[in-house]
């Protein structure tokens, strides 16, 4: 099954220029949803990890069921405000502005490997700011999984050495 065909695309959506991968009709197909978390845990089988790590909100999406499939540890990072007891923070800039992120800081222990999952790589501000949260609390990266990779944006790059993992990629 194709799942990029599965991925509604609107153009000049929220603004104009900007052109909007909608997975919600990815996620009303149950086959395509299902061949989606079948994709994303092939192209794990050769990484090492103790949990995944879902990015508010999309992230949350694909990496509960993914944790769930793959017997392992699931990590909200999520946005500020939304997770009681002690938490890890951080602060990071966005191509429109800024954005923060949080963690439990509890959420894992000095060595864990973590594979974090978001539905979409642009800038990868948010992807790196995750990172930054999970070795915070001594956790290791093993590397980043996303569905849409938006290549045009270079996110890529910005996450420098790290493994990453892109099922679908878009010029623009």
């Amino acid at each position: 099954m194709d799942i990029k065909s599965k991925i509604r695309v609107i153009e000049d959506y929220p603004k104009e220029g900007i052109s909007f991968k909608d997975i919600t009709t990815l996620l009303k197909d149950r086959e395509a949803f299902k061949e989606t978390l079948n994709q994303l845990e092939k192209a794990l089988e050769d990484y090492e990890f103790d949990y995944i790590a879902g990015i508010e909100s999309r992230g949350l999406i694909f990496g509960a069921p993914l944790a769930d499939r793959l017997n392992k540890g699931f990590i909200p990072i999520r946005k500020p405000g939304k997770l009681p007891g002690e938490i890890e923070k951080i602060s990071y800039e966005l191509e429109y502005g800024s954005g923060e992120l949080e963690m439990h800081k509890d959420a894992i222990n000095d060595g864990d490997r973590v594979v974090i999952i978001d539905d979409l790589i642009a800038t990868g501000g948010s992807a790196k700011a995750a990172a930054n949260l999970i070795e915070a609390v001594g956790g290791e990266v093993s590397c980043f999984e996303f569905l849409i990779e938006l290549t045009e944006l270079n996110g890529r790059s910005y996450l420098g050495d790290y493994d990453v993992i892109s099922l679908i990629k878009y010029d623009h």
